[in-house]
């Protein structure tokens, strides 16, 4: 059980510098993701054209929720909903996936 050194005088003024700067420079980082989550929000998209949907599930393998959002900028909840409908209507068919995570594919 040691005990710690004493620091000089000019040692701790310049750790003491660099922390203020440091918090300082926190700050703008925190305000500017704060500004980027904002801008990401309003890129999403409340609804799903069916013409454009349809297009973009062409493109696809697997047909998730969740990619079909990723891939068209919606929400996943509007995702799910347009996924139910184009099932609904015979678009779609149900090929896998478990605990509301499903796997689709286009039926053409």
């Amino acid at each position: 059980m040691g005990t710690n050194k004493k620091k000089s005088g000019a040692s701790s003024e310049r750790a003491g510098s660099n922390a203020a700067g440091d918090k300082k420079k926190e700050g703008v980082d925190n305000a500017n993701k704060m500004e980027d989550k904002g801008r990401q929000k309003q890129k999403l998209a409340v609804f799903v054209e069916e013409a454009q949907g349809r297009k973009t599930l062409q493109g696809m393998r697997a047909i998730t929720a969740q990619g079909f959002a990723r891939a068209s900028g919606v929400k996943v909840s509007v995702a799910n909903n347009f996924i139910r409908s184009l099932e609904s209507k015979g678009v779609l068919s149900n090929v896998g996936g478990y605990s509301g995570h499903r796997v689709y594919k286009l039926i053409k």
